[in-house]
């Protein structure tokens, strides 16, 4: 079976050709997504949240799938894609959590976002705190890793030495 999505907005961001590899919520650069006028209804109370998620289509991601991966600065540790957040997916759908700054109109003003600049954005919730935050969430594989604390600043696109 095939199923057909249709965008219901545009993902501004400064990225051309390169995205992080997680959204990084200093970013001080502008990041904004546009919602089709057909949409814009469905945005109202939406300023009360802090947090949203932002669900979109990777529409150039090219490269071929594979079902083991080698996660970047895991020191070559291979894993299942699905236990992986590669961008390099079976269905490239992107999923980010966004700290919504502002609504102006039908524009969701957000903090950083790992999106490439045009990306078809297919949907928008809200973040809830006690649905979406699980205090007894772990780290999996990246437990087992020696050095985790420096790869999730990696993660996290967090300047260090």
């Amino acid at each position: 079976m095939n199923y057909e999505l249709s965008p219901i907005g545009t993902i501004h961001t400064p990225y051309r050709k390169y995205a992080p590899y997680q959204p990084v919520e200093t970013e001080k650069e502008d990041f904004f997504v546009e919602v089709k006028e057909e949409y814009a209804e469905g945005l109202k109370a939406l300023e009360k949240f802090r947090y949203i998620y932002l669900l979109f289509y990777m529409d150039r991601q090219k490269k071929p799938v594979s079902m083991t991966v080698e996660p970047p600065w895991a020191d070559g540790l291979e894993v299942g894609l699905f236990a992986s957040r590669s961008p390099v997916r079976p269905n490239p759908i992107g999923l980010s959590i966004v700290q919504l700054l502002r609504i102006e109109g039908n524009r969701l003003y957000t903090s950083g976002l790992d999106a490439l600049d045009g990306t078809p954005l297919l949907d928008i919730k809200p973040y809830i705190r006690e649905l979406d935050s699980k205090d007894n969430a772990n780290y999996g594989w990246l437990d087992d890793l020696e050095d985790r604390e420096h790869l999730m600043l990696h993660i996290r696109g967090i300047p260090h030495e």
